[in-house]
């Protein structure tokens, strides 16, 4: 199951309590703006910055019924699983593709579109759409020394039901890496 966002988090993030968060999002009658003149709003009064703005923007939009859970700004859904492996960051790439070979499709679900291979100097990507629409992304980076973490996102998922079939599916899958 997805988890709400984590209120005290938000807290520790931004130093400030969520009561004053919520205080303030009702002086600019936030319900009645969007996502994004929400966090921008935050970020203006002082009260977030950048990304603290966004998981505080996203946690109001849940408390109000706005969006639950796992919900993007346009409706959809998306869900995120990560693993650490020893190595560098080709090296973690290299894990991944040989954990999923010459995959043709994930859950029965069929590639649509790549795998596509990209890098920049800090970061490895792998890409690919699926048959349903939605998008699987892989960012690979060092986490330290000796050690990469590759961050999954499966984006542009229809319902909340495919939320917990896609992070159980995705979980199971980087177990298999070492």
């Amino acid at each position: 199951m997805i988890r709400t966002m984590n209120i005290e988090a938000i807290e520790r993030g931004i130093g400030r309590s969520w009561t004053e968060v919520e205080e303030f999002l009702a002086s600019i009658d936030a319900k009645d703006k969007s996502h994004k003149e929400i966090a921008q709003a935050l970020q203006d009064a002082g009260l977030a910055k950048d990304w603290w703005a966004q998981s505080a923007t996203v946690a109001f939009e849940q408390l109000i019924g706005r969006r639950v859970p796992g919900q993007d700004c346009d409706g959809r859904f998306q869900t995120s699983a990560s693993k650490t492996v020893a190595g560098t960051m080709d090296e973690a790439r290299d894990k991944w593709l040989a954990l999923i070979g010459a995959a043709e499709d994930f859950s029965g679900v069929g590639i649509s579109r790549g795998p596509e291979l990209s890098e920049t100097v800090k970061w490895r990507y792998w890409r690919c759409g699926l048959a349903d629409g939605s998008r699987v992304n892989v960012n690979i980076y060092e986490k330290a020394p000796g050690k990469s973490a590759l961050s999954l996102q499966h984006e542009k998922l229809e319902t909340p039901e495919q939320l917990d079939h896609w992070k159980s599916f995705w979980k199971a899958t980087l177990s298999g890496l070492s």
